[in-house]
C-alpha cells in the first residue's frame, strides 16, 4: 500500500537539486526531467524513483514474457529500461558485437519512494511507509549540500570505435543495400568511448542537462551503472486507451546568429531528404501500431513539425491509436520495439543489416527509459545524446547515428553525428 503526501517548496529549482543530492544514497535512482517543455502529451513535470521494493532484470530470452508477469502481479508504479537487443526477443535476431558496458537487457524496479512533480507541487509516495519517515527525510533532503565537492577527476581520452574513413565506407556498404531494393532506410550507429574512465555520473548529467536542456531528459543509476541521457525523443506514450509515438527524423545545427539560426530551421522543414527520412519512418510506425490499434484509430497528428532544442533544430512527427481495453500495456510494446527511428525500414531487413555492420552492440543506447503507472499507462523516451558509464569497469562509452537514405552523403551524415556528439563531447573534456 501507498501513502501519499503533498509538498510544496520554497523553490522548486533548489528541491530538485537537492533530491537529486539527496538520491545518491540509494542503490536504484531514476530521474526523468522535461525542462519545462509543456507538450500536449505529458503527465509529470519531473520524477523520481528511488530504493527498489523489488525488481526484475534478465537477458534478451522471454524477456517481455516476464515483464508482462511482472507488472500484471505488482500493479503498482515500475521504472527502468528496455535495451535496444530486446530485439533478438522479438524477431529471430542476435547481437554478437562487442560489448564494453555489460548492462543487463532488461531492468525494472518497484520503488519505496516516489517524487512526483507537476507545476509547484511535488506528490510524494511511499510504499509502506513507517511513521514519520517522509518528515525525517524531508529534514535530510532540504539540509543537503547543492554544490559539488569538485573531485577531480582522472583523466582520459575517448576514441572512436569506427574511424572516419572506415564509416564512410560502411555507409557507401548500405546505400548499395539501397540501391539493390534490400531496405530503405537505415540507423546507423557508432561508438566512441574511454578506458580507465573516472567521472562523477550526476555532475556529468547535470552538465549535459545544462547544455541540452532536453525535454525526456533522465539520469538513471542501478549501483555502478550510469546512464546520463539528454534525449529530446519520446519513444512509446499509454495514457488510458490512447497510444502516442513522436520519432524524431531531421536534424539541422543552430547558429548563434538570429536570423541565419531562423533559415537553418526554415532549411530543415523544406529539406527534401530529412522530410522523406522522417515520412518513412511514420510510416513504419504507422504499421507498428497498426497490430494493437482498434481499427481505423491510427492517425498521423502532426507530420514532420521542427522543434527547436539549445543545440539542433529537430523534425518531429506525432503518431496516434487507439486500443481496446484487452490489449495490455507490453503486448503494444513488444509489438513496436525497438522503435522505429532507431532502426529503419524494412524494419527487422535493417536491423540485420546494421547488425552486420556496426561494431558496438548497442545494448541500452536506442533503447527506451521509463516508467508504467498502477493503471497500466506507460511513458519511454528514445535513449540517444546519452553517455552511458560502467564504474566498476570505468568504462564510459556515447554513441550517435543517423539514417541512411537513397539520398544521404556519407560526409554530410558523419557532419550530423558529430553535431549530435558535440555535447557530450564537450561535458567531459
Amino acid at each position: 500500500m501507498r501513502t501519499t503526501q503533498k509538498h510544496r517548496p520554497e523553490s522548486l529549482d533548489v528541491f530538485k537539486r537537492q533530491l537529486l543530492t539527496w538520491s545518491q544514497q540509494f542503490h536504484e535512482v531514476i530521474w526523468m526531467d522535461s525542462n519545462g517543455y509543456h507538450q500536449t502529451h505529458s503527465n509529470f513535470d519531473a520524477i523520481l524513483a528511488v530504493d527498489a521494493m523489488t525488481c526484475i532484470q534478465t537477458d534478451d530470452y522471454e524477456s517481455f514474457l516476464k515483464l508482462k508477469e511482472y507488472q500484471s502481479t505488482t500493479k503498482d508504479w515500475l521504472f527502468g529500461y528496455l535495451s535496444y537487443d530486446l530485439k533478438n526477443t522479438v524477431e529471430d535476431l542476435k547481437s554478437q558485437n562487442f560489448d564494453g558496458l555489460e548492462f543487463p537487457e532488461l531492468y525494472f524496479f518497484q520503488p519505496k519512494k516516489l517524487f512526483l512533480f507537476k507545476d509547484d507541487i511535488v506528490e510524494v509516495t511511499y510504499l509502506n511507509m513507517v511513521s514519520d519517515e517522509w518528515e525525517n527525510d524531508l529534514l535530510e533532503i532540504v539540509g543537503t549540500e547543492n554544490s559539488s565537492q569538485n573531485k577531480k577527476a582522472k583523466t582520459f581520452n575517448i576514441k572512436s570505435r569506427i574511424p572516419k574513413n572506415e564509416y564512410l565506407t560502411k555507409v557507401n556498404s548500405l546505400l548499395e543495400h539501397i540501391h539493390r531494393g534490400n531496405i530503405y532506410e537505415a540507423n546507423f550507429c557508432h561508438e566512441y568511448y574511454a578506458e580507465n574512465a573516472t567521472i562523477d555520473p550526476l555532475e556529468i548529467y547535470k552538465k549535459l542537462n545544462n547544455i541540452s536542456k532536453p525535454p525526456f531528459a533522465t539520469y538513471l543509476k542501478l549501483g555502478d551503472k550510469y546512464v546520463l541521457s539528454a534525449s529530446p525523443e519520446r519513444y512509446l506514450m499509454k495514457t488510458g486507451s490512447k497510444i502516442i509515438s513522436q520519432p524524431i527524423k531531421g536534424t539541422a545545427k543552430r547558429s548563434t546568429n538570429i536570423d541565419g539560426d531562423k533559415k537553418l530551421k526554415e532549411q530543415l522543414a523544406l529539406d527534401d531528404k530529412e522530410r522523406s527520412e522522417n515520412i518513412m519512418i511514420v510510416d513504419l510506425v504507422r504499421n507498428d501500431l497498426s497490430k494493437t490499434a482498434s481499427k481505423g484509430s491510427v492517425q498521423v497528428e502532426e507530420l514532420c513539425q521542427v522543434y527547436t532544442f539549445p543545440q539542433v533544430h529537430q523534425m518531429i512527427s506525432t503518431i496516434t491509436s487507439e486500443i481496446e481495453d484487452t490489449t495490455g500495456p507490453i503486448e503494444v510494446i513488444e509489438t513496436t520495439f525497438p522503435m522505429g527511428s532507431m532502426t529503419g525500414a524494412p524494419k527487422i531487413s535493417a536491423m540485420k543489416i546494421i547488425e552486420d555492420l556496426e561494431v558496438t552492440k548497442r545494448g541500452i543506447y536506442s533503447g527506451a527509459v521509463g516508467y508504467f503507472t498502477p493503471n497500466n499507462d506507460f511513458d519511454f523516451n528514445v535513449i540517444i545524446r546519452s553517455i552511458l558509464y560502467n564504474k566498476t569497469k570505468k568504462y564510459l562509452s556515447f554513441s550517435v547515428g543517423s539514417a541512411i537514405t537513397a539520398k544521404s552523403e556519407p560526409l554530410k551524415e558523419y557532419e550530423e553525428c558529430l553535431i549530435k556528439a558535440k555535447a557530450m563531447h564537450e561535458v567531459l573534456e
